[in-house]
């Protein structure tokens, strides 16, 4: 809100003749009627302060779609030619006459728009989990875990050496989950990537009148649909899989 407030356009509204003389008016009008002097202010305030009010600029929605630049491969390739695939969807629903048909493939062309927009949040999130890979230091934690079950040997451990497997157990796991995560997600996207392609072959079919529209909008709304579970299901296991979801050990009895 002060990001919002604090605008050019606000400023200009605030020293803006227009909001003077509604203020202006506003309190003429209350001592015209017969209210004390401050009440009657206060009405000009208030007029005032919706001539503000009405120039602060409405929240921004959060968008999904970032500069492709900031995502690694193949996140931002997989989202680029998703992106590249709507916008030759679009181009042939434009080659179609005014009508009926036309109405009913900028309707799908909306509906896509959801899917591209779940694309970008897909390839965000693969992004991240890349990333999350990359700060748990697997390589330290397997050489210590080998190190301390060779110092135990055939020994029952100490408690302390049994919740520090335990710990160094967890950060691997968790890693290992990341990994598959990463990897089942970009193969889904993949294959979701290539539907889309498809959608525009058949869109150019349906274009001519040799396709069926309502099996087109069947698959768009099949595709936006699996687009938004991959991404439920990337968030719900990408929180599951992090090392702080994990619940730490209890210390060891002093």
């Amino acid at each position: 809100m002060r990001d919002r407030f604090f605008t050019p356009k606000v400023a200009k509204a605030i020293m803006s003749p227009l909001g003077i003389v509604l203020f202006g008016a506003g309190t003429a009008a209350g001592i015209v009627i017969g209210l004390p002097v401050v009440v009657a202010g206060a009405i000009g305030v208030l007029a005032w302060g919706g001539r503000v009010a009405a120039a602060v600029p409405g929240a921004q929605p959060d968008s999904a779609r970032v500069p492709a630049s900031s995502l690694s491969e193949p996140w931002r390739t997989y989202a680029v030619q998703a992106e590249d695939a709507k916008k030759r969807f679009d181009k042939v629903v434009g080659t179609v006459r005014s009508g009926p048909l036309r109405e009913r493939l900028q309707q799908l062309s909306g509906r896509l728009d959801e899917g591209i927009d779940e694309s970008w949040r897909i390839a965000r999130r693969g992004h991240e989990i890349v990333g999350a890979i990359g700060k748990i230091d697997t390589t330290s934690a397997q050489r210590e875990l080998d190190d301390l079950r060779r110092s135990i040997g055939r020994r029952t451990p100490s408690a302390s050496e049994s919740d520090t497997m335990t710990s160094l157990s967890a950060q691997l796991a968790s890693a290992q989950r990341l990994v598959s995560l990463a990897d089942r997600s970009r193969d889904r996207l993949r294959l979701l990537d290539a539907r889309f392609d498809e959608l525009v072959a058949r869109t150019v079919e349906v274009s001519v009148g040799t396709g069926d529209t309502d099996v087109l909008g069947d698959d768009v709304d099949g595709l936006v649909s699996e687009l938004e579970s991959l991404r439920m299901a990337m968030e719900e296991t990408d929180r599951a899989a992090r090392p702080d979801a994990l619940p730490m050990p209890d210390p060891p009895p002093a």
